[in-house]
This record gives structure tokens, C-alpha cells and sequence, in this order.
């Protein structure tokens, strides 16, 4: 590895943990550590396929493991910070690097001379004496250069390789365009009637998010789940709740340039195309070969048996919550903006279960402590708080993972609040993965794990409270 450029990304880490230095990290570093990444992933891989040495397990596919590390690296980095702070500037690089990406991929994954060298280890599998998860990996390797075209002709390769690229910049379009429908939105309350309905709590996480928004002394409902969902359950005003579920529903379907619409059909269509390529009949059927389903026609097989009885069941939800509604002289027809709103009411009528007296015992940090000591009975893990380190947002928090006689297992960041500049939902991802193949006397890689939320964020000096649902 470069460590000599004075590029943080590239140099040696001697943060506490390794964790990545983001104190000295700014975006005007990923594109030069990604190009000298490529470039050493490139080499690393060209020393295999021109070896001469015949194909094993340990000079192919434990080689091909062991490739590419600082691109790792610096992927895992970067992605990360694109789904949780992203900038215009980091969006602009997400644009520029999705395809290059995806052709230097395509480009290992095609390379005949490296599917020759998999496909003979895989060949000779039986012989070689490989345990289960060896035996796993060579069968992803394979299976990964197959559905890149490996087996394909050399214009076929050129067609599969072309779509790809083309898919990954709609991919990235498609998420950003969402993203800026998400962070554009928002619906301001003001005065007692906008607010009725929403408890304390409620309008508490809405007059900060007001805050956060520039305008102080006022209430927001933002596109965020953890934000739109309790309005939605709430709120006694009908046509804001309209108003919302509308908005959050049609993030990416709007007119203009954030219109997903025809980007979903270009990438359906480019799906199309891989498939038939690949020697399959759909695109289904290409997604489905490697699961337990198998075929289109088994998952349609499952969905018509258990549709008369979802169907059946809906339907007499939707009877209650409108005898529900006309109870409390609601002469309604029940639209998808009431539907949270008056199971919330048909909760509280027949189990005396209102989620807002539910939410105090259901704070943040208790829950939290909860999981770790389930982890604790369970696994026998010890989580400790690491302070004074810098994470990739002031609102992550970092703990470390050992095990009850010390041995060390890893760290664990927890990024919990929702932001303008984070991607909704919540997800699982990583600044850097176990594996059993580094440098060091073990052969241990410990993982920094990233374990990324939307909750509302309290207002300064209370607890957050999460609900069930949350």
C-alpha cells in the first residue's frame, strides 16, 4: 500500500481501533485513493491470471479474496459516507464512480484467462479436500463470473458489460433522486389546529425538526419514517394527513428532474436485456435461479395461496377501522391516509394499547442497553463505549466488542437519528470486514460494523423514545 501519499485514506491508520481518521478525511481525497486502489486492484488481479502455476484454491480464489484491499477499503469508506452525510460534492463522485466501478468489476469478472483459472478449481472441487465454506466462496466466485458473461462471446461480453455500467448510473440516480425529494419536503405546522392530535412528545421531535430546518418556533413533518408514520397515526386532520401520506408516497414520482419514473423503466428494461443475454427468460427467472423458490412460477405459487386469505383479512380490517371511524362521526370512506389513524383508534378500543403510552418505557438508550445484554446472555459479548473518538457524524456513537475472558471481537458504531443528509430506512454496513486472511499473526481482520437508523431526534435534553414499530 501507498502509505507514503499524504492521502488519510491511503496511509496507515493509527486511529484507536483503526478506525478510519474522518477528522482528516475530506471528500477532495476519495478520487485519487480510489484511482491508485483501482490500480493496485488491477495489478493484483493481473498476477493471477498471468500466473503460470496451475489453478489451486489458494492461488486462485484465496488469491482473488486477498485482492484489492485498499479498494475496499476506501469503497467501504466512501459508501458509507454516501448513504449517511452525504454533500453535492459526495453525490457528484457517487455519479462519476458508480460505473467506473462497475466496469473495472466487469472487467476481472470477463477476464477469460481469470474464469479459466476459478472454473478448473472448480472442476477439480471434489478432489481438493475443501470445507464448507471454501466450498461456499468457489461457488459464489463461479457464479459471479457466469451471470458477468464470462461464458459469453466477445460482443455479448461487450453488450452485458455496457448495460451494466449504464445500470449502475440509474441506480445512483434513482437513490439521489429520492434522497432530494426527501430532504426538499417538509410539512410546517402552525397553531394549535395543525398540531391537534400529536401529544407532547410528538411535537417536540416536530418543533426540533422545525428547528433543524431554519424555522424556529414552528413544527415539521419531514419524509422520514420515524417522522411521517406517528402523524399519520395521530393527527386529527384529515386533509394534512392527505397531504403527507401523498408526499411520502410519491418521493422519486414527482415531475421534474427528480422523476424516477423513467429512469425505473430504462432500468427495467435494461434488466430485460441482461437476462435474455444470460440465457434466461426474464429477469425473475435470473434473480430467482440461486434461491429457495428457484422459479417465477414457484413465487407466483406461494403469493396466489396466500392471497384469498390476506385479501379476506384486509378486508375485514377495513370493515372495523370504518365502523371505527362512522363511532366517532367520521362519515368516511377509509383512503390509505386514514388507515394507520384509525387502527391506532382500534387499538385503544378493544386492547386499551395507545402507542404514545408505550413510548416512555421505550427509550433510545434502554433499548439499546437491552439488545447489548440480550447479546451478552446470548453470545457472551461485552460492549464498552469508546469516547473521544471521531466517527463519521457527532450524533454516532462507537463501542467496543470483546468477549467475557477479553479477547477482542470488534467494534460496533451505532448512528441512530435521522438528518437531511442520510438516506431513509435503516441498514447494516461496515468501514471494514472480518476475514481470516490479513497480515498479522492470526490471520484476523477484526470488522467495524455500522449499524445505521432513522429515529426522530428529541428535543435537546430529553430522551429519544422509539416506538414498537421502531
Amino acid at each position: 500500500m501507498a502509505s507514503d501519499i499524504a492521502n488519510p485514506l491511503v496511509a496507515t491508520w493509527t486511529t484507536p481501533h483503526g478506525m478510519p481518521p474522518f477528522a482528516e478525511i475530506k471528500v477532495e481525497h476519495f478520487a485519487p485513493a480510489f484511482e491508485l486502489a483501482l490500480r493496485e486492484a488491477l495489478a493484483d488481479v493481473e498476477a493471477i491470471a498471468a500466473s503460470s502455476a496451475a489453478p489451486t484454491f489458494e492461488n486462485t480464489i484465496t488469491a482473488l479474496e486477498k485482492s484489492g484491499a485498499l479498494l475496499t477499503r476506501v469503497s467501504s469508506v466512501f459508501w458509507s459516507l454516501a448513504g449517511t452525510d452525504t454533500t453535492p460534492a459526495i453525490q457528484e463522485l457517487e455519479r462519476e464512480l458508480a460505473p467506473k466501478l462497475t466496469a473495472h468489476y466487469m472487467r476481472i469478472y470477463q477476464d477469460q484467462r481469470l474464469f479459466q483459472r476459478v472454473d478448473a478449481v472448480d472442476k477439480a472441487k471434489a478432489g481438493l479436500g475443501l470445507d464448507g465454506e471454501q466450498i461456499q466462496v468457489l461457488e459464489r466466485y463461479m457464479r459471479a463470473f457466469v451471470k458477468s458473461g464470462a461464458r459469453l462471446n466477445d460482443i455479448d461480453k461487450a453488450k452485458l458489460k455496457a448495460i451494466a455500467e449504464r445500470q449502475s448510473t440509474l441506480s445512483t440516480t434513482f437513490s439521489q433522486n429520492v434522497l432530494k425529494d426527501e430532504q426538499s419536503w417538509s410539512l410546517m405546522l402552525d397553531g394549535e389546529a395543525d398540531l391537534a392530535g400529536l401529544d407532547a412528545g410528538q411535537r417536540a421531535i416536530a418543533k426540533q425538526a422545525a428547528e433543524d430546518k431554519g424555522a424556529k418556533g414552528k413544527y415539521a413533518i419531514t419524509l422520514s419514517r420515524s417522522s411521517i408514520v406517528p402523524f399519520l397515526e395521530y393527527s386529527t386532520r384529515r386533509d394534512l394527513r392527505e397531504t403527507a401520506y401523498k408526499a411520502w408516497t410519491a418521493r422519486g414520482f414527482n415531475t421534474g428532474e427528480t422523476d424516477n419514473r423513467g429512469v425505473l423503466s430504462e432500468i427495467v428494461s435494461l434488466r430485460a436485456a441482461s437476462a435474455k443475454l444470460l440465457g434466461f427468460k426474464s429477469f425473475a427467472d435470473l434473480s430467482l435461479e440461486h434461491t429457495m423458490a428457484k422459479t417465477p412460477a414457484e413465487v407466483l405459487k406461494l403469493l396466489n395461496a396466500v392471497w384469498p386469505h390476506a385479501r379476506k383479512a384486509a378486508q375485514a380490517e377495513r370493515t372495523l377501522l370504518r365502523d371505527a371511524a362512522r363511532e366517532a362521526g367520521d362519515n368516511v370512506e377509509i383512503a390509505a391516509w386514514d388507515w394507520r389513524y384509525y387502527t391506532e383508534k382500534v387499538r385503544k378500543a378493544r386492547y386499551n394499547l395507545d402507542e404514545a403510552d408505550v413510548k416512555p418505557y421505550l427509550q433510545l438508550d434502554r433499548m439499546i442497553d437491552a439488545a447489548f445484554d440480550c447479546a451478552t446472555r446470548l453470545f457472551g459479548l461485552v460492549f464498552t463505549e469508546i469516547n473521544g473518538v471521531t466517527l463519521n457524524n457527532p450524533e454516532a456513537r462507537a463501542w467496543e466488542v470483546k468477549r467475557r475472558d477479553g479477547r477482542p471481537v470488534g467494534v460496533f458504531v451505532g448512528d441512530y437519528f435521522m438528518r437531511p443528509s442520510k438516506r431513509s430506512g435503516a441498514w447494516m454496513s461496515a468501514f471494514r470486514r472480518q476475514h481470516r486472511l490479513a497480515d498479522t499473526a492470526d490471520g484476523i481482520q477484526l470488522p467495524i460494523i455500522t449499524n445505521t437508523c432513522n429515529f426522530s431526534k428529541p428535543a435537546a435534553g430529553e430522551p429519544a423514545l422509539i416506538s414498537l414499530e421502531d
